[in-house]
Formats: structure tokens, sequence, C-alpha cells
């Protein structure tokens, strides 16, 4: 954790695209600071900025200018090797998309970044199943994505982004593919995370998402233009009031 007590930190955060007369400022020298368990969420329309910055928090991309600071670690300035090993034990990525490999089981996408980080197929395996049960899907584990439903897809990409307890989970619009029960199911699971402390990043177009956050960020241009802090707004225990869908 460095100074701030932040897990994620960025400054002066500037994401060029193209070159000349051609080129486009995606994101336009921000700064961001995200406590340890706080849910941020951050809107804005299409194209304002908001994946090229969760791209650049977790690795993904780099940043043309500035600085992005992940527990005290400059990430930005890593080799691509130590850039990737970061990824696999520190973030957790999920997408609209799920990214979930077709040919293998919800178990053994989960097991995934457990066995990539150097895990034993015993230890992967354990965890994948208390991960699946943790998300409602035990009765899933042994099917293929094409066999779940949108939303047990991203439960189970939820699972797999968590498999390596990371410091903080970054999701790119994942609720964007569900219907209206799925989504609550994800909002479940997202408050039950920031219940337990989990830090996380969620770009979303969807308003009952951010309105659960603990902060929400409004992104146009590429620039923040607002910052608002939501913590006490909204009651606790959403959880309580979501049940899973089959």
């Amino acid at each position: 954790m460095n100074e701030s007590g932040a897990v994620v930190r960025v400054r002066d955060l500037v994401k060029e695209h193209g070159q000349g007369e051609s080129r486009v400022r995606a994101v336009d020298e921000v700064g961001l600071e995200v406590p340890e368990g706080q849910m941020l969420a951050v809107m804005g329309p299409s194209g304002c900025g908001k994946s090229t910055l969760l791209h650049m928090l977790g690795g993904l991309e780099r940043p043309t200018r500035g600085e992005v600071w992940l527990a005290g670690q400059r990430i930005d300035t890593l080799s691509e090797r130590a850039l990737a090993r970061m990824r696999r034990r520190s973030v957790g990525f999920v997408f609209q998309a799920f990214h979930l490999v077709e040919e293998l089981s919800a178990t053994e996408n989960v097991e995934l970044p457990a066995l990539l980080a150097g895990r034993s197929p015993r230890q992967a395996r354990r965890c994948a199943s208390a991960l699946l049960e943790r998300v409602g899907l035990t009765a899933r584990a042994r099917h293929l994505p094409s066999e779940l439903s949108g939303g047990q897809r991203q439960r189970v990409a939820i699972a797999r982004a968590l498999a390596n307890q990371p410091l903080v989970v970054l999701a790119d619009e994942p609720t964007g593919n569900l219907d209206s029960a799925a989504t609550l199911d994800i909002l479940r699971i997202f408050e039950e995370l920031r219940s337990a402390g989990q830090t996380l990043v969620i770009v979303t177009h969807d308003e009952r998402v951010a309105a659960n956050a603990d902060r929400l960020i409004s992104m146009r241009d590429g620039m923040f233009v607002d910052d608002t802090s939501l913590a006490g707004s909204h009651p606790r225990g959403l959880g309580g009031l979501i049940g899973l869908e089959g």
C-alpha cells in the first residue's frame, strides 16, 4: 500500500491514439486515488475514455504520459513480463463479453488464473469450487460456457477474476449483455464483494450499478467532470434483497 492508503493511484494520466492531425486524446490529464475496499463506478458517453482508463489501471494498455500505481508499485514502467505477472497476481478482470474459454468447463475457467500463477492443480480446483459456490453455480460447475445463460457466464467470469485474491477487480460494462434478472444477480455479488472489503472499479452505463457504488466519477472527452461520494446515500445489504436466478 502506498503512503496515501490507495490501492490504485494515477497521476497526470494521458492516453493518445494516432499520429499528427489524426491524434486523439482518449484520456486527458486525469488523476485518481481509489482506497482499499471502495466500489468506484465510472460513467460517461461511449468514446469518453472510460474503458481506456480501466485498461491502463490494469496494465492492459500503457499511458502516453503519466503514472499508474498499484498498492505502492508503479506499474506503467514495468517490463512486459513483469506486467503480465502483476496482472495475474493482483488484478481481476471482468468484461462485458465474458471472455471465457469455450472449450473449458466453468470449473476449468475459474482454475486457469490460479494455475497460471503457479498454484497446484489441487489448490486451483479447491479454489474454483469455493468460488463457484460463492457465486451460486456449484450445480453448473461442469458445464461449458455454451451451456450457460449470459448471467451464469458472467458469474463464472467474476469467480475467475477472484481466483488469485486480487488487490482490485476491474469490470468493464459487466452487465451490458445481461437482462434485468441477471443484472440483479451481478449487483448482489458486487455488493457482497464490497462488504468483504474487495476494491472494485466498474465502468458502466447501467445506473443501477452506479447507484450501488460508494463513489461515482463521470467522464466526458477523456476528462473527469464530476466525482461524487455516494457512501451513505443507499442502504447496505443489497445481497439480502436480491436472490440468485438459475
